[in-house]
């Protein structure tokens, strides 16, 4: 008689247990706020490599033209102060020149 009570109480141990477990489990730190932590983190690393790509084949598409056009290296050159060919570099020494508005006077 005894055993016919142990089996049912036993089994509802062991439901009692897995349930506790699952919970725990579950909300822990390697639970579902940590899996929603991580999906974050995926889908900002992905939008980042996304970004990255892009900025990789305009870089491609930059290097092909200055590879190929002339007037683009040209360009890209005097970005860099380089001189062209035929121009005077003028080299002002202890001079700030403003290219916008003029220089206030001073008395």
């Amino acid at each position: 008689m005894f055993r016919s009570y142990l089996r049912p109480i036993a089994a509802l141990a062991t439901l009692t247990a897995l349930a506790a477990y699952a919970v725990i489990m579950l909300r822990g730190p390697q639970g579902l706020s940590a899996l929603a932590e991580k999906q974050k983190q995926i889908r900002i690393l992905e939008e980042e490599n996304a970004n990255l790509a892009r900025e990789i084949e305009a870089r491609k598409q930059h290097v092909m033209r200055l590879d190929k056009d002339k007037a683009t290296q040209v360009l890209e050159l005097r970005k860099l102060g380089f001189v062209g060919e035929g121009d005077t570099q003028f080299n002002v020494g202890g001079q700030k020149i403003s290219t916008g508005a003029p220089a206030p006077a001073t008395h």
